[in-house]
C-alpha cells in the first residue's frame, strides 16, 4: 500500500517523485519503459523558455516563468547542463511587428525580466548569421538551454536516493477505487535484466498522480466519467554535429502561429546545433518517424531565419512527440475542444485523491519543476505533509570530457576503468558507463547508457562504440550479450542462442 503512486517516468513525473520524496510517504513511480525519459522528454528542444508565449493568467505562463527560475539552482544542486544563452523571436515583416509587440507585453505581464525589442541591425550584431530579412527581434535573456536527459535523470536517481521506488516495464493497464483506495492493475513487461518477466499484479494507493505524457488520456479515462483526449503532436529535428555547434549562440525563433513556434535553430548544452521541430497532429502515439517532407521543411524555414545553416553536418534525425490535450467530453456526453492550450493540473473532481498533470506540450520541460511544486501543494490540501529530516543528495557521475588533466588523472588513479576511452566521439569513458549502470535508476540499455553519459551521441552514432557498450553492459549485468536492448524488450542487438542462454 503506497500512499502515492506517480504514473509516467517523463520529466513531469520524476520532477513531482523528487519533490514529493521530501516528506515522509511511501512513493512508486511507474514506467511502462525500460528507462526514464523514453517518451516526450527524450525528444524535444531541449529549451527552458523565458515565458512570454504562453497567454497570460494561465498555469502554463506562471508555471513556465516560475520553473525558468527554478532552473539553474536545480542544474547546480543536481549536476545536470544548463546554460542561460538568451534567445531572439525574429520578425521578418514590419507588418508583423505588432504582434512581436503583443510578445513583449505579454512576457512582461507573466513577469519575464529583461525583455526587450530590437532592430534587425542589433539582432544581427547579437548573431551574425541571421537573415538580412529580419526587420525586428524579441531578445529574452533569461532564455536557456537545458539537458533534457540529465534533467530527467538526476530527478528519477534523486527520487530514488530519497526512498522512491522507481518501476521500470511496468505499464498501468487498469485503475479501480474501492472506498479510500486505488487499486492499479500493472503489467509487467520483459527486460535485459528479467526477460521472463512477464504478468499481471496489483497494487495499492491512497493517491494517484497521472503524469502519462501522451498516454495520459488513456490513464485519466480509465478512472473519471469524465473523459480527455490527448492528440500526439509529431515534431521533426534535424542534429548538427559539434563542429555546427556555434553557429549561432542563442535560440533563435520565429514568430509563433497556432501551429507552435515554428523552426528554431538552438545550441544544445553537448555542443550540438539542433534545428526543428516541425508540427503535425496524429493518432498513434508510438509513431516517431522521421518524413522526407518534414525534413525539408526544416531546412526551407530554417533558411528564413539564417540562410547558411550547414546541413552537411547533419548527424542524425529524429521526432519526438508532444502531449496536446484536444477534447473534453463530459459524462453527458456533451464535447467541447480544448482551445486554451493551458496545462491540465488538478484533482479529478469526481474521483478524490487522483491526480492529472497531463496535457503538458511546450513549455512543459522549462516548467517541469514548477508542476512539481504545483501539484505538492494540492496534495498537501488533502493530507498533511511531513518534511524528512534529512534529504539524500545526488552526486553525478564525473564527467571526463569536461574535466581538467589533473581531475582526470586523479579519476584513472581512484578507478582504472577511466583510462578506458569506450566513444571517442564524446570521450566517453568505461568508468562513466560502469557508475551509469549500477546508478541509482540502473541503466541497462544502450539508450539509457547514452542518455546518462553522451555515449553514441557523437558523429558516428555509436557505430564504433555501441558493440564495446553491449559487451560492457552483459558482463556487470551478468547477462548473456544476446539480451542486450537498445531500449524495451524486443530491440536485442544480437539474435541467436538466446533460449539456451535462458
Amino acid at each position: 500500500m503506497y500512499d502515492v503512486v506517480i504514473i509516467g517516468g517523463g520529466v513531469v513525473g520524476t520532477c513531482i517523485a523528487r519533490e514529493l520524496s521530501k516528506y515522509e510517504l511511501n512513493i512508486a513511480l511507474m514506467e511502462r519503459s525500460s528507462d526514464v525519459c523514453e517518451g516526450t522528454s527524450k525528444a524535444n528542444s531541449g529549451i527552458c523558455h523565458a515565458g512570454y508565449d504562453a497567454k497570460s493568467g494561465t498555469l502554463k505562463a506562471r508555471l513556465n516563468v516560475r520553473g525558468s527560475e527554478m532552473m539553474e539552482d536545480l542544474s547546480k544542486e543536481l549536476g545536470f547542463g544548463y546554460i542561460r544563452c538568451g534567445s531572439l523571436v525574429l520578425c521578418f515583416d514590419e507588418a508583423d511587428k505588432d504582434r512581436l509587440v503583443e510578445l513583449y507585453d505579454r512576457g512582461v505581464t507573466n513577469g519575464v525580466k529583461g525583455l526587450e525589442i530590437i532592430s534587425g541591425d542589433e539582432a544581427r550584431i547579437l548573431q551574425p548569421n541571421l537573415s538580412e530579412d529580419v526587420k525586428w527581434a524579441l531578445h529574452a535573456p533569461t532564455g536557456a538551454i537545458v539537458d533534457p536527459f540529465g534533467l530527467t535523470t538526476a530527478m528519477a536517481e534523486s527520487a530514488a536516493l530519497n526512498g522512491v521506488k522507481v518501476m521500470l516495464n511496468t505499464e498501468v493497464t487498469g485503475i479501480t477505487k474501492d472506498e479510500d483506495r486505488f487499486k492499479i492493475t500493472c503489467r509487467k513487461h520483459p527486460s535485459t535484466v528479467d526477460p521472463k518477466a512477464e504478468g499481471e499484479f496489483t497494487q495499492e494507493a491512497a493517491m494517484v498522480i497521472n503524469a502519462a505524457g501522451v498516454y495520459g488520456d488513456v490513464i485519466h479515462n480509465m478512472i473519471s466519467a469524465d473523459k480527455i483526449k490527448i492528440t500526439p503532436k509529431r515534431g521533426e529535428y534535424m542534429l548538427l554535429d559539434t563542429t555546427a555547434g556555434n553557429f549561432v549562440n542563442k535560440t533563435i525563433f520565429q514568430l509563433p502561429t497556432d501551429k507552435g513556434k515554428g523552426i528554431l535553430i538552438t545550441p544544445t548544452v553537448h555542443g550540438n546545433l539542433l534545428v526543428g521541430p516541425t508540427a503535425e497532429d496524429i493518432e498513434d502515439k508510438e509513431d516517431t518517424e522521421t518524413t522526407s517532407a518534414g525534413i525539408s521543411e526544416i531546412k526551407v524555414k530554417a533558411s528564413m531565419s539564417a540562410p547558411d545553416v550547414p546541413f552537411r553536418e547533419v548527424i542524425t534525425s529524429f521526432s519526438g512527440l508532444r502531449a496536446r490535450l484536444t477534447k473534453r467530453v463530459k459524462v453527458d456526453n456533451t464535447e467541447t475542444d480544448d482551445k486554451d492550450g493551458d496545462f491540465l493540473i488538478g484533482e479529478v473532481t469526481d474521483t478524490g485523491g487522483f491526480f492529472d498533470a497531463v496535457g503538458i506540450e511546450s513549455p512543459g520541460l522549462s516548467a517541469a519543476p514548477a508542476i512539481a511544486e504545483y501539484v505538492v501543494g494540492l496534495i498537501s490540501g488533502r493530507c498533511k505533509l511531513t518534511p524528512k529530516t534529512s534529504f539524500v543528495k545526488r552526486t553525478p557521475i564525473p564527467n571526463f570530457k569536461m574535466a581538467t588533466d589533473e581531475q582526470r588523472h586523479a579519476m584513472i588513479a581512484e578507478d582504472p576503468l577511466y583510462g578506458n576511452v569506450i566513444c571517442r566521439c564524446c570521450t566517453v569513458t568505461e568508468g562513466e558507463i560502469v557508475k551509469a549502470i549500477h546508478s541509482p535508476v540502473p541503466a541497462t540499455t544502450s539508450d539509457a547508457i547514452k542518455r546518462r553519459t553522451g555515449a553514441g551521441m557523437g558523429r558516428c552514432q555509436s557505430g564504433f562504440c555501441n558493440p564495446k557498450i553491449v559487451e560492457i553492459l552483459s558482463r556487470e549485468l551478468g547477462v548473456p550479450e544476446e539480451f542486450i536492448c537498445k531500449n524495451d524488450a524486443g530491440s536485442e542487438y544480437l539474435t541467436g542462442g538466446k533460449e539456451d542462454a535462458r
